[in-house]
């Protein structure tokens, strides 16, 4: 008689697959206002490891934490038109407070240029103050009408950086440099999310930025997922906050100004790329838990043995847990362990002892073998980076396999229906870009002919990827 799967199979209905995921997996719960969520721990402990990786890297780039409100008066964003055009429908405002009616409305924090560029304006007086390399880390709100757990929630966790320099090119390098060197490197490295990185078109551009870089993902359903987004504010917001210096030439000049970001929408995206029929899959370098222990059953003898196993991996700079649940089933511990996508388990019980062996069970990819216990604080290092390297592969492989070289639109919407497309952007252009639109079809991003990130949106060679985006 044949199992009953755990959750949806993900060819069957990838939406549902998500949703169960995230539920069984104890990642998150729908919150009582529509379009939030309750992050729970295990949810949790996954974001606080991607915020001290951010965090590391965003502070080796130079940037400083720092904290802005959460309400922002309504006349902030009118300074800058096309940014507060963008954000209009989504924005939450607060008019009655104590009591009674605000004199003015509050903004619940979006994002936070204008708050941020009013402070700016105060700080920034000499050549000297520059670059000025604020990050924050906090919740914005966005009332979101299609809601769905991590990707889109009315409420979500994230960083934003926001940075002044005196001149373009300054600007430019660094929104550059927090695009590949902090954003890259780590949904890379850490996350093993495999990301193409781009230019955004004039259309699918940041509101008020003048260029956004970005860094998109496959999902397991070959749709395109957001990770990231790098933005070039040019000078748009320093003219309407009055952010001047004086240069070294005794000169007044506007700044020119950066601002990027990345949420609680990495979480989803875990799920989402790296998740299979029987759960989440972490990846080492990020997991929380690298290894659990379980005990199996106990005789009086299992007990000391596994502590004493975790005990050792502890040592050997692995982040273990120990699972001494004997009293619940082994096989659900094992199913919940699987859905929380743990890298590895080793699996202890009386037999196993009698024969000084564990079982190893590795969930990424989806090996079993009995394994020697003494060997197992020098191997488990080698293993949970081999296994880091394949679950990059495997996000490799599968944008390779479901991205086809298209000519036509019709081509490019045939092949979004189950992957992605590049298109040469020259064949494509602002027009064609508005046809696939009408087919809930987007650009993802322009993409030079060597790969790299184009200067230009019209720099010769470009092809743009399009895609079906969450």
């Amino acid at each position: 008689m044949a199992k009953t799967p755990v959750l949806t199979p993900r060819a069957d209905d990838f939406p549902r697959w998500y949703q169960e995921l995230i539920a069984k997996a104890g990642l998150a719960d729908n919150g009582p206002v529509r379009g939030t969520m309750v992050i729970r721990p295990y949810g949790y402990g996954l974001w606080e490891r991607m915020q001290q990786e951010l965090d590391a890297r965003i502070k080796a780039a130079g940037a400083e934490n720092a904290y802005f409100p959460l309400l922002i008066p309504q006349s902030y964003l009118a300074r800058e038109a096309e940014h507060v055009e963008g954000f209009a429908p989504e924005l939450a405002v607060v008019t009655h407070a104590g009591g009674k009616e605000l004199e003015e409305p509050a903004v619940v924090r979006p994002t936070s240029e204008t708050i941020v560029n009013d402070c700016f304006a105060k700080w920034v007086q000499s050549y000297r103050d520059l670059p000025l390399l604020i990050n924050q880390w906090a919740n914005v709100v966005r009332w979101e009408l299609r809601p769905r757990a991590f990707l889109r929630t009315t409420e979500f966790l994230w960083q934003e950086g926001h940075t002044a320099h005196a001149t373009r090119e300054e600007a430019r390098e660094y929104a550059a440099r927090i695009h590949r060197d902090v954003y890259a490197d780590f949904m890379a490295n850490v996350l093993a999310l495999d990301v193409q990185p781009g230019r955004k078109t004039a259309r699918e551009r940041f509101a008020g930025a003048i260029n956004t870089l970005t860094l998109e993902g496959m999902t397991g359903d070959g749709k395109a997922l957001q990770l990231g987004t790098s933005h070039e504010l040019g000078q748009n917001f320093a003219r309407a906050f009055h952010i001047r210096y004086l240069s070294e030439e005794g000169r007044q000049e506007h700044v020119w100004q950066t601002s990027w970001g990345s949420t609680t929408r990495l979480v989803g995206a875990l799920v989402m790329m790296h998740g299979d029929d029987d759960g989440l899959r972490v990846p080492p370098r990020l997991a929380p838990v690298q290894v659990v222990v379980l005990a199996v059953k106990d005789d009086g003898t299992v007990l000391p043995r596994v502590r004493e196993i975790a005990a050792g991996l502890t040592a050997a700079g692995v982040r273990t847990e120990v699972d001494d649940r004997t009293d619940v089933p082994f096989g659900r511990r094992a199913v919940n362990w699987e859905l929380k996508g743990v890298p590895v388990r080793v699996e202890v019980g009386p037999r196993d002892l009698a024969n000084d062996t564990a079982v190893l069970v590795r969930r990424i990819p989806g090996s079993k073998a009995p394994t020697p216990i003494g060997a197992l604080p020098a191997i488990l290092p080698g293993v949970l980076e081999e296994d880091q390297a394949l679950l990059l592969a495997q996000a490799r492989g599968r944008r390779t396999a479901r991205t086809v070289e298209v000519s036509t639109v019709e081509e490019a919407a045939e092949a979004a229906a189950t992957g992605w497309a590049r298109i040469p952007w020259a064949a494509l252009g602002p027009e064609g870009e508005a046809r696939l639109a009408e087919r809930g079809l987007t650009v993802r991003c322009l993409v030079a002919a060597d790969g790299s990130v184009p200067e230009h949106d019209d720099q010769p060679g470009n092809a743009a990827v399009v895609a079906r985006a969450y």
